[in-house]
């Protein structure tokens, strides 16, 4: 599949990668997908999804937050000069969505969302979007996380981050196998997100849950019996901040793809192409099967 990079600029002045998967040019283009990543998730993660999408007929773009992979690589700056919060990487994967909006005006737009990706979608101009399938999403708050996780992350949130970060001028989470290097303000504002039972919310305000209230796109959600990061009341939280969104709640155990384990990044490994990728791909036919039953 055809694949080319760009480098953009956020309308803070910070470098954004981008990549861009296409299908083969005799190919009918069905959609445009955004992935937005996981926190501290490198788009190079999700490259075999993505071109996968696009031997289905999908133009797939991928982009690493300011900060992260690419991104920091193009930038040619050190982390700890990156002064971008949550609020700011959302505003970016809104200026990639209307990019890829601008490019394709006459095909469905679709978001994909893992993790952190499915939590900004009320962030950004989500006006257009046919679909939005967040996978592995869910509120984050530590009390709520799951027994494995909440076992280990109060060490992260009461000690580490808030030593380590204004000691190095980052959050040193490659060293500490924990999450990766992340710039200093992300973190201490994700900090700030977990610790409160309202999450981003409970943090933000209400502005910001008028901006979950605000949005009408379908979701599908989908979560895992499995993982290691959010548990079942984390994901009911964060979409039940969709009040006016219709939902599509799909909890998969691993047992229905064949294998012992998915956990909070397996959707994404190709060895589930033939399950869990076919699964939200039937998501993405769907709606256009709706979409053009519309239009008669």
């Amino acid at each position: 599949m055809p694949q080319t990079s760009e480098l953009l600029t956020s309308a803070k002045g910070d470098a954004l990668a981008l990549n861009i998967f296409s299908p083969d040019e005799a190919q009918t283009k069905r959609g445009v997908v955004l992935i937005a990543a996981a926190m501290g998730v490198p788009q190079r993660y999700y490259a075999p999804f993505a071109a996968w999408l696009a031997q289905q007929g999908f133009v797939v773009a991928t982009f690493d937050y300011s900060g992260m992979g690419q991104s920091l690589n193009a930038g040619k700056v050190a982390l700890k000069q990156i002064s971008s919060d949550m609020l700011d990487w959302a505003n970016e994967a809104g200026e990639v969505l209307a990019l890829m909006k601008q490019r394709y005006p006459e095909i469905p737009l679709y978001w994909v969302g893992h993790s952190f990706g499915g939590q900004i979608l009320p962030m950004v101009d989500h006006s257009s979007l046919r679909k939005a399938i967040t996978v592995g999403t869910g509120s984050g708050y530590w009390k709520e996380n799951s027994p494995q996780l909440r076992r280990r992350v109060w060490l992260l949130w009461y000690f580490l981050v808030p030593v380590l970060t204004p000691i190095m001028g980052y959050f040193p989470g490659k060293r500490l196998k924990m999450v990766g290097d992340l710039p200093a303000r992300v973190m201490l504002q994700w900090r700030r997100w977990c610790m409160n039972a309202g999450y981003n919310i409970g943090v933000e305000g209400e502005p910001l849950r008028a901006q979950y209230a605000a949005v009408r796109t379908p979701i599908t959600s989908l979560s895992f019996t499995d993982d290691d990061y959010m548990s079942a009341k984390n994901t009911e939280q964060i979409h039940g901040f969709y009040i006016n969104a219709r939902k599509n709640m799909q909890r998969i155990a691993p047992q229905d793809a064949g294998v012992t384990h998915i956990g909070h990044f397996g959707f994404f490994k190709a060895h589930f192409k033939d399950t869990l990728w076919h699964k939200l791909l039937a998501e993405l036919n769907e709606t256009s099967i709706v979409n053009r039953e519309d239009t008669l």
